[in-house]
């Protein structure tokens, strides 16, 4: 079958994701727990400011827990934290930071 897709359909498609900020800041976090804020807002593709607010919301959360060490924040993450919406509340963001911080065992095509 042939994409019949409009400009206007192919355009909506790009604009979103399936994971909020909120989660990729947290993937980032897990993947360098000394990453600096500006590199993790710069991995996600928000700003520095934005970066920070998604921290303190995270830590608010109980998703982690931000320790100094010197002049650099390290970051401890709680995979036990379960997700805020209802029909995830039953699963650990533990699955999550595994499905995207492990190494892939096989390439998928």
């Amino acid at each position: 079958m042939v994409n019949m897709a409009t400009a206007g359909e192919r355009e909506s498609t790009r604009n979103w994701t399936f994971l909020t900020n909120h989660g990729h800041v947290l993937l980032a976090i897990a993947r360098n727990p000394t990453a600096r804020l500006r590199d993790v807002a710069v991995e996600v593709g928000v700003t520095e400011r934005a970066a920070q607010a998604i921290v303190a919301d995270l830590e608010a959360g109980g998703y982690l827990r931000r320790t100094r060490v010197g002049r650099r924040n390290e970051y401890t993450l709680n995979p036990a934290g379960r997700f805020r919406h209802p029909a995830e509340a039953d699963r650990q963001v533990g699955h999550l930071l595994a499905l995207f911080t492990e190494e892939p065992t096989t390439e998928l095509d």
